[in-house]
């Protein structure tokens, strides 16, 4: 079996096609970033097919936003071009990412390719319905997803053979818009073992809440700030990561006792931001299956997290750690306070976390079982 992965970007898809790569079942990886990046990830003997002019463009417009008009869709569309005029001629099988795959299908087909449709997230008519009630509690309108797009993806998903996604809930959202739960295949990230590990953490006086990630409406920033302040005389509140636009007014009135602002850190920074921390906490709205928490909990760190996060695939509730339901802000008061004033319960949850992703939620892991659903979906069509 040989599988081509198209990606307009990064995502996972570099460390899927490392994984393909290791058993012998990467036909060819097409790609908007340049070959040289991509061969520090996957390695050399990839085959490769780039469009660094896109990933240019990308880039470009996340900088000057004004100067573009709909970027994810013009660029999906274009990706999806140059995708379908470059698959591999040996693959049986092409995983395409959602809004830039379209294009590719009927060139698959042409050549009897099956085709898997990897959604990072959940259904994409779910996503914009919640992110349009979250913008909407703060005076904004979310305008991010056009109308255009979501007919995009939605010909995508009916257009595939299969949908992988990275948690049950996100499945869920696809089961409830009328997707056949057999046409989904879910799928965990995984996390690199050796660069996140646990680390000893002396006995603070104040201990560190840890927030990475986009510091967004979207990840449930406003109501982490909400949550937290009642406990600002207790512990300290880290947030690491870009901020959006959305969210500065938010920051700017509300109360930020006891919080930090980082900023972005490099990814050879973040094991020592988690190494400092003492809680790990993720409120988001809406998520597929966010990289940050496998991180931390790699890391040794208890984890209080949505329920929206896809955190219930990873955790059990009270064991690496607890869960709560989006905007809950009392519940996500009670989860944290716990945690501040028992260290012990602490230990034991960040150890617990730490042994659940060392048992199977490595990359290649996360490799092994796509390459199980793959050879399952082209058994069944044979």
């Amino acid at each position: 079996m040989k599988v081509a992965v198209s990606v307009h970007g990064r995502f996972h898809a570099f460390e899927l096609a490392k994984g393909l790569l290791h058993r012998d079942h990467l036909a060819g990886l097409l790609t908007t970033y340049p070959g040289f990046a991509v061969r520090r990830v996957v390695g050399p003997g990839a085959a490769l097919r780039t469009a660094p002019w896109l990933e240019f463009r990308r880039r470009l417009c996340q900088r000057f936003p004004g100067a573009c008009t709909d970027p994810s869709l013009t660029i999906g569309q274009a990706f999806g071009r140059f995708a379908a005029r470059n698959l591999p001629p040996a693959a049986a099988l092409l995983v395409g990412w959602s809004g830039a795959t379209l294009e590719a299908i009927p060139a698959a087909r042409d050549r009897g390719m099956a085709v898997v449709l990897e959604r990072g997230s959940t259904h994409i008519q779910h996503q914009t319905e919640i992110l349009t009630q979250v913008f909407e509690r703060q005076g904004l309108s979310f305008a991010d997803t056009s109308p255009a797009m979501i007919e995009r993806e939605m010909a995508e998903y009916a257009a595939a053979d299969a949908i992988a996604v990275p948690s049950s809930f996100a499945a869920d959202t696809f089961v409830a818009r009328g997707i056949a739960r057999e046409k989904l295949i879910v799928n965990p990230y995984g996390v690199d073992l050796s660069a996140f590990s646990e680390t000893e953490r002396p006995e603070p006086s104040r201990p560190r809440i840890l927030f990475v990630g986009r510091v967004s409406l979207r990840k449930g920033v406003p109501e982490l700030l909400a949550a937290f302040q009642p406990l600002a005389g207790r512990a300290e509140l880290h947030l690491v990561g870009p901020m959006e636009p959305t969210v500065q007014p938010v920051l700017r009135s509300a109360p930020m006792q006891g919080v930090t602002l980082r900023g972005p850190v490099p990814m050879d920074s973040l094991p020592g931001v988690y190494g400092d921390a003492d809680i790990f906490c993720l409120p988001s709205w809406e998520e597929g299956f966010p990289l940050v928490l496998l991180q931390a909990m790699a890391s040794g760190l208890p984890v209080v997290a949505s329920r929206e996060s896809g955190a219930g695939d990873i955790m059990e509730q009270g064991r690496e750690g607890l869960i709560t339901a989006a905007g809950d802000v009392p519940a996500l008061t009670d989860a944290l306070a716990g945690l501040i004033d028992q260290a012990e319960t602490r230990r034991a949850m960040g150890a617990a976390a730490r042994r659940r992703v060392a048992s199977g939620h490595d990359w290649q892991s996360y490799a092994d079982r796509a390459i199980g659903h793959y050879e399952t979906l082209l058994s069944a069509g044979t």
